[in-house]
């Protein structure tokens, strides 16, 4: 059965996601250390996680593969997801795949790496905005569409 997985702790576009798939009838899932509350709607499912790093992250990367779609910004747990085989979306609307996700990875290391060696160099990035709801929105419509096929 294709799934939705939503690493759901620090999700912006829970709401996006579900419209998404009440809309095309799919199976969403919440994946979270706590804190997420319960959703009403029959397709959407609640998962929480032992406290602690990469919980949620491990969960995800282990029930997911070939025709699900997972929505998360963490990069690393892309990277494992799209080698299990399932389709990834950012909160922005960025799709990772196997043609970028080396690229992605390395650019997070290299930043990681940069902030750590200079305190000064901390944040960044441009806020959330309504654009990147609504990129979300077709790009989640549209790789889920695809995975169904």
């Amino acid at each position: 059965m294709q799934t939705i997985y939503i690493d759901a702790d620090a999700c912006p576009v829970k709401i996006e996601a579900e419209r998404v798939a009440t809309r095309l009838g799919v199976r969403m899932v919440l994946v979270s250390n706590g804190g997420i509350r319960p959703s009403d709607n029959p397709l959407v499912e609640s998962v929480y996680v032992a406290s602690g790093p990469d919980e949620a992250d491990k969960y995800i990367a282990e029930a997911c593969g070939p025709g699900d779609v997972v929505v998360t910004g963490d990069i690393p747990l892309a990277a494992k997801c799209v080698a299990a085989g399932a389709k990834v979306v950012k909160h922005n609307g960025e799709e990772l795949h196997e043609r970028n996700i080396g690229n992605v990875l390395a650019t997070r290391d290299l930043m990681q790496d940069l902030r750590s060696a200079d305190p000064f160099r901390q944040g960044g990035g441009r806020p959330f905005s309504k654009t990147d709801r609504s990129r979300f929105s077709e790009v989640l419509d549209r790789l889920v569409r695809q995975a169904k096929r």
